[in-house]
């Protein structure tokens, strides 16, 4: 149930910080993606170095020390994640949540957020108690924001009464059932294709391009992540398997196709892989060498290129086994809108993703992509998106084939 979730964890001031490190090893027991956030009070019960250690994540502190290039920016922050936990969450800054103060890392990322926010309380009785922390919990719960706890029991200060922390397991039974919903995607299969393929032209050389699959990849975890079932078909990538997908790898363009056909039937797919259009007729079985020397100067090899399978086409091909949607990318250096509209007619497809690759973009290997997306009519209609992230534009995509599969009907 949380396999592949990415849950934001902030960690407020208040002793009871030290159970928050129970939680992130709970947490990544079940292969949750723990990034946390942890503020100026809670470092004066736990260090960053822990909670770091923990997560296997950077512990981000400081607001004005993150940049778009080195780290994750506190709106990337806010916006990927599945939800956003405050354990333990201080009466200073549920106030700054009721009241929408934004003056640290924490309370910054609080209020730019558009997912679901989960709050455990912990303070002192009396702090509980006051009139004004219990008018900014109901404010807190008007606004959608999920509260847990606080327990009765002892406290700090030889104290006891309504203020103690949920227990980990309690909060971690919380977050199971937030996510116990279905996702929209739920039911589905969906096929993703990823990275480059290479093509051999003997033992040590080959054929190739520069995409790094960090777009393709992004795609299968979001559509995991909205409940598909997915079958990641990958070239060669350093990319990390995406958590609750299928990862089949593959090298050639032969090998993807194989491997794809083998994944149908879907209800989607997205062929995002930068496939190779041509490979060498004839690999040699060899190292091939310079040859001997002729009026001074080396023999060049001649390479006999053939036209590689055309996946795309393939799997957009009528038939009772072709997808309800078939996605395509267009990696394009000039004419971007012209030639995708080219390769949507010609490949049969239902949609394409444009992107301009050309090298000042550093789209290929880059963290952000700008896309427009192609979808039906003659002319087809063009959607600009903006510049962002590639898991954002993932997620957007993600969640365009969920509404396309639910307007579309069936099961």
């Amino acid at each position: 149930m949380l396999n592949g979730r990415r849950v934001l964890l902030i960690i407020s001031g208040g002793i009871a910080a030290y159970k928050s490190l129970e939680l992130i090893r709970r947490l990544r027991e079940r292969g949750v993606h723990v990034r946390p956030i942890l503020t100026a009070g809670g470092a004066q019960f736990i260090t960053s170095l822990s909670v770091s250690a923990l997560a296997h994540e950077t512990c981000y502190t400081d607001l004005f020390s993150l940049t778009a290039k080195s780290e994750m920016g506190h709106l990337r922050l806010a916006h990927e994640t599945d939800l956003v936990v405050v354990a333990p969450a201080s009466a200073d800054l549920l106030a700054k949540m009721a009241n929408g103060i934004a003056d640290d890392l924490a309370s910054t990322a609080l209020l730019a957020t558009d997912r679901p926010v989960m709050i455990a309380p912990a303070m002192n009785t009396r702090m509980w108690q006051a009139a004004a922390t219990q008018r900014n919990v109901t404010r807190l719960e008007a606004d959608g924001v999920q509260r847990i706890g606080p327990a009765d029991g002892a406290l700090a200060e030889n104290e006891s009464g309504p203020g103690r922390m949920a227990e980990p397991a309690d909060i971690l039974a919380a977050i199971e059932a937030c996510f116990a919903q279905p996702g929209p995607l739920a039911g589905r299969r969906a096929l993703v294709t990823s990275g480059p393929t290479i093509e051999a032209i003997d033992p040590v050389r080959y054929i190739a391009n520069q995409s790094s699959g960090k777009q393709g990849h992004a795609i299968a975890a979001a559509c995991a992540r909205l409940g598909a079932g997915v079958t990641l078909v990958s070239g060669p990538s350093l990319e990390p398997d995406p958590e609750g997908v299928e990862v089949v790898r593959v090298e050639s363009a032969n090998d993807m196709l194989a491997a794809c056909e083998g994944a149908l039937p879907v209800d989607v797919a997205v062929c995002a892989a930068a496939v190779a259009d041509w490979r060498v007729g004839q690999a040699a079985t060899q190292k091939l060498k310079k040859g001997a020397r002729s009026g001074g100067a080396n023999r060049l090899p001649s390479l006999e290129l053939v036209e590689n399978p055309d996946i795309l086409a393939t799997l957009s091909r009528p038939g009772p086994a072709r997808p309800r949607l078939v996605v395509g990318f267009a990696a394009e250096t000039e004419d971007l809108i012209e030639n995708a509209s080219r390769k949507l007619a010609a490949k049969g497809c239902d949609w394409i993703v444009a992107n301009d690759v050309s090298p000042a973009t550093g789209t290929f290997g880059g963290e952000t992509n700008r896309v427009h997306l192609l979808t039906g009519g003659d002319p087809p209609l063009v959607e600009d998106w903006p510049a962002a992230s590639k898991t954002d534009v993932a997620e957007r995509l993600s969640a365009r084939i969920a509404d396309a599969l639910a307007a579309t009907g069936g099961p």
